[in-house]
């Protein structure tokens, strides 16, 4: 950990250092940016004028992306950076309450840097840790799990005696897996090269025969059928393809990713592997989100063994030709980057923002390469596929959803983690399995996904039923269901990439009509414009974050009405705007204290 400088000038030398890592490439502008700033603590002006000078791009344009990604920093900030997770699970758990000891404790208000440059203390949107939360992130970096009073007195007590992080107890970085249930993808390992082995043997043709006689579908949650999306990148003319997979699982309350790369990282490569076959790909990128910072050097640690056992690099398994290697690329706090063309942007270097499509990735991707992006889980499936064949997989769960799927569970359960069933299993065997008791409600999929009430918990997770990228989050009746669509309305518009105004405005004015309700102010009104700024999000977004941002609010609306109409206070309208209390600052300032005298007099 370094402290901050107010210039670069004294680091030229580790900045010509890391520079000289990496080509005059400006595709390599974020990842050049992420490890500055881990140098330095945070983007002074002139390196980002240095950086734009090597990399032969305007210093407007290397300010932008620097601008973008939430874990990127033009100012100052402490040299213990501390970001709480707050995922409505965490806030269960008691987040906000561990937050305002710690800033009480260290004399610091949260969004603010500490008068001596020591510390600054933030939320930050889902950590990915929902099992084991509260839970925060130090510097980007390490990860704080299970957090308790006890440990946030003794971190207030290190980060004042400037303990470097690394030498904090050991057992608060520990992130456990959490298996509850295991079936074909969390269970016993593949052998590394195994599913590869058989896709050689095979042929790419018969490979790619085997994916689509599966039926599998993409587990990012839309549930596109894989081998159809393998055949269109395949055909797509271009001399060289792509292959990346999108380990950005933003979504709050997903966690599966994280487990999958920590336990099976072989079997993620080796499916990305397989496409490369298939495909004639040379060149793959697995996207690790930015939360996830703590996984990279064991998985750069699997990459180097493979390319030991020639499983990757050129002559894979001794085939003449077969020449494919994969490179980690790290991102920096963009949920929209979850979104495979946004990632794709972020890949080449540039803000994060979703392209306009047609044309969609698999024609023109990564740097107008046709481009194959599937998520962690997805290649998993590809790897178990490859090795034992479609049918195998085409015979578990059901018709239209075959396969297994993995689902990060949390909330008010007395066993949180990670559940894996066939395709076609109800919500109810997951709550008892999990131990939840007296459930209200449970957010499927994320905030983007569905609200299920109690009267639907027999309602199956399966693409022709309840569909989801893997959250699921358990509510009891204990539970304000309001104030769980309110948080979520914040994470949206904390998220928005404000590339269109439908979103970047929709999702703003989504917050104050929540917010009003919540601060007593609310009416009938307030509901129909609710009602409104849904319509018009869902239909002129540019992209899903948009269109599926009042998604939590239309589900609790229907589902859960009294939460809403206990704050109503009008049935027609309710200002938000408090004029007396606006001049109470005036009436202060020229010792007056006669509250609402503007009311007085009126015609």
């Amino acid at each position: 950990m370094c402290p901050n400088r107010q210039s670069s000038l004294a680091a030229a030398p580790e900045l010509q250092r890391l520079l000289a890592r990496y080509p005059p490439d400006p595709h390599a502008l974020l990842q050049i940016l992420r490890e500055l700033q881990a140098l330095q603590g945070w983007l002074a002006p002139d390196a980002l004028g240095q950086v734009a000078s090597e990399l032969g791009l305007t210093l407007a344009q290397v300010q932008g992306v620097a601008g973008f990604y939430r874990f990127l920093h033009t100012r100052p900030v402490g040299a213990y950076r501390v970001l709480f997770s707050d995922n409505v699970t965490d806030r269960l758990l008691g987040s906000e309450a561990l937050l305002a000891d710690l800033c009480q404790r260290l004399g610091v208000v949260p969004g603010q840097l500490s008068f001596d440059g020591l510390v600054s203390v933030e939320r930050t949107s889902c950590t990915g840790l929902c099992d084991q939360g509260p839970a925060l992130l130090i510097n980007h970096h390490q990860v704080l799990t299970r957090l308790d009073p006890a440990r946030v007195a003794h971190m207030a007590e290190l980060i004042r005696a400037r303990v470097p992080v690394p030498q904090w107890p050991a057992a608060w970085f520990e992130v456990q897996d959490n298996i509850r249930r295991a079936d074909v993808l969390l269970g016993a390992p593949c052998a590394p090269g195994a599913a590869l082995t058989q896709s050689l043997a095979r042929g790419a043709d018969a490979t790619l025969a085997e994916i689509k006689r599966s039926n599998l579908r993409g587990r990012g949650g839309a549930g596109f059928a894989t081998g159809l999306k393998w055949e269109l990148c395949r055909q797509a003319p271009g001399t060289e393809h792509i292959v990346v997979c999108n380990a950005d699982e933003g979504e709050p309350g997903t966690f599966k990713d994280r487990v999958l790369l920590s336990r099976q990282a072989d079997a993620v490569f080796e499916g990305m592997t397989v496409a490369a076959h298939v495909l004639g790909a040379r060149r793959g990128f697995l996207y690790l989100r930015g939360e996830y910072r703590f996984l990279l050097e064991p998985l750069q640690a699997v990459l180097q063994r493979r390319r030991a056992e020639q499983l990757l690099g050129t002559h894979i398994l001794g085939q003449a030709g077969f020449d494919f290697d994969i490179a980690i690329h790290v991102g920096a706090g963009a949920y929209v980057c979850g979104e495979e063309s946004a990632l794709i942007e972020s890949l080449e270097g540039k803000r994060g923002t979703p392209r306009i499509r047609p044309p969609f990735p698999a024609e023109h991707g990564y740097l107008g390469h046709p481009t194959l992006v599937n998520n962690v889980e997805t290649f998993c499936a590809v790897a178990h596929i490859a090795q034992h064949g479609g049918a195998l997989w085409a015979g578990i769960g059901t018709p239209k959803s075959t396969g297994t799927k993995i689902h990060s569970v949390s909330g008010d359960c007395a066993r949180p983690g990670l559940y894996e069933y066939p395709l076609g299993t109800p919500v109810s065997r997951l709550l008892a399995d999990c131990g939840a008791r007296d459930t209200q409600a449970v957010q499927v999929g994320g905030p983007s996904g569905v609200c299920l009430a109690a009267d639907e918990f027999e309602r199956r997770i399966a693409f022709e039923d309840v569909p989801t990228a893997g959250a699921f989050m358990v509510f009891d009746r204990s539970r304000d269901m309001f104030e769980v669509a309110r948080g979520f309305a914040h994470f949206f518009a904390h998220e928005s990439c404000g590339f269109c105004t439908p979103c970047r405005v929709g999702t703003a004015l989504l917050v104050k009509r929540m917010d009003k309700l919540a601060g007593g102010h609310g009416s009938r009104d307030d509901l129909d414009v609710l009602f409104e700024l849904d319509r018009l999000l869902h239909s002129t977004t540019h992209c899903g974050l948009g269109a599926s941002a009042c998604n939590p609010l239309r589900d609790t609306v229907l589902k859960f009405r009294p939460a809403y109409e206990q704050r109503l206070q009008s049935l027609d309208f309710e200002p938000g705007f408090d004029l007396d209390a606006e001049l109470s600052i005036a009436r202060r300032m020229t010792g007056r204290d006669d509250a609402a005298a503007h009311l007085e007099n009126r015609t």
